[in-house]
């Protein structure tokens, strides 16, 4: 085990991928004791432990404290998502007038990248400044279909102000479709068997992209006003989610329309009094509640993470935008540099 220079950020083995890749785990920790733990594998953020208004630490995402448990399938915990997060109707999309079909890995459809994506890679990682863990990957021509050499960076950085700062960065070679974003899973009660469905949720966003029966944006977007998807005030996740097939599974258009870092989402848990703000450059925010969850996966302790036991939010341009020209576009071009900026700021309440 080894220290950062700066004595906040400890580094320490995490086991070995089945190909033999060694995996590291970086654990930071800022002066008000909150703690965040990385790895390398697939820069997966294994846990968040943040105080409550008792000032009890607890782990406030869902993951594993093992790699091999990492190594085994789960629906992509805390995670680094690419190239393209969410979904590509068909697996497929044009541009400059070539088809490029992707791996299709969810029915029909492209999903976070295919059957092996940036969830599943050893990353280059390097301590590069206090709290500061840089990690690095070179996803290469034709990977699960996609075109043109992808060099990829994301910094994670942990803050005096509670904040986990994570910035993307990505170059290539050739035009390719890019929408990177971190799939953790959070629950501030810190005890994942308690569901989600009491927190309140704030989004900022006055709209939202209709999906069809696969999750696909059919290309409409719609007024959230008086409907079962308006978070504008701050609302009890579980108050209606009933009325939305499968749960909350869908993207919410923000009010980011001068691409700096905003606000766009507040969950709170009156309990605990733990509250996240989170702060985005993105078009797009992801509202997932852990629809999928059913009990099959485990915790160390033996504890199922059931449907509902955390939630999503994940900035991101919006699902199947390379086959919707009216969405934000999100195309990569050679000469280009991909740059975008996600915060989630922990406080008390």
């Amino acid at each position: 085990m080894s220290r950062g220079s700066d004595n906040h950020l400890v580094v320490s083995e995490f086991g070995a991928t089945k190909a033999g890749q060694a995996v590291r785990l970086y654990t930071m920790t800022n002066e008000h004791g909150l703690e965040v733990k990385i790895t390398n594998y697939g820069g997966i953020i294994t846990s968040i432990k943040t105080p409550g208004k008792d000032n009890t630490f607890k782990n406030v995402v869902l993951g594993f404290d093992k790699l091999d448990d990492y190594l085994q399938d789960h629906p992509f915990f805390g995670a680094i998502i690419g190239r393209y997060a969410n979904r590509i109707a068909k697996g497929t999309y044009t541009s400059n007038a070539i088809q490029h079909n992707l791996t299709v890995n969810e029915g029909e459809n492209h999903l976070h990248g295919g059957n092996i994506g940036f969830d599943k890679m050893v990353w280059g990682s390097e301590i590069t400044g206090k709290n500061q863990l840089t990690l690095t990957y070179l996803s290469p021509d034709g990977e699960e279909g996609y075109p043109g050499n992808l060099w990829v960076t994301v910094i994670y950085s942990l803050t005096p102000e509670n904040e986990l700062k994570i910035e993307y960065k990505a170059h290539t070679d050739k035009i390719t479709p890019v929408n990177l974003t971190n799939h953790s899973y959070f629950n501030l009660s810190g005890h994942h068997p308690n569901k989600i469905l009491d927190h309140e949720l704030t989004l900022f966003a006055d709209y939202y992209t209709p999906v069809n029966d696969q999750q696909i944006p059919t290309g409409d977007i719609e007024k959230v006003s008086q409907t079962p998807f308006d978070f504008n005030s701050p609302r009890v996740i579980g108050k209606y989610i009933q009325q939305i097939t499968g749960g909350y599974d869908h993207n919410y258009v923000l009010r980011n329309k001068d691409a700096q870092v905003n606000p766009s989402a507040i969950l709170y848990h009156s309990d605990s009094g733990r509250k996240m703000k989170v702060y985005t450059d993105k078009p797009g925010l992801q509202l997932y509640t852990g629809n999928n969850l059913d009990g099959t996966v485990k915790d160390a302790t033996g504890t199922a993470f059931e449907q509902h036991a955390g939630l999503c939010l994940e900035s991101q341009y919006y699902p199947d935008s390379p086959n919707i020209p009216e969405f934000p576009d999100p195309f990569l071009r050679k000469g280009q540099e991909y740059k975008s900026t996600t915060i989630y700021q922990f406080l008390v309440e």
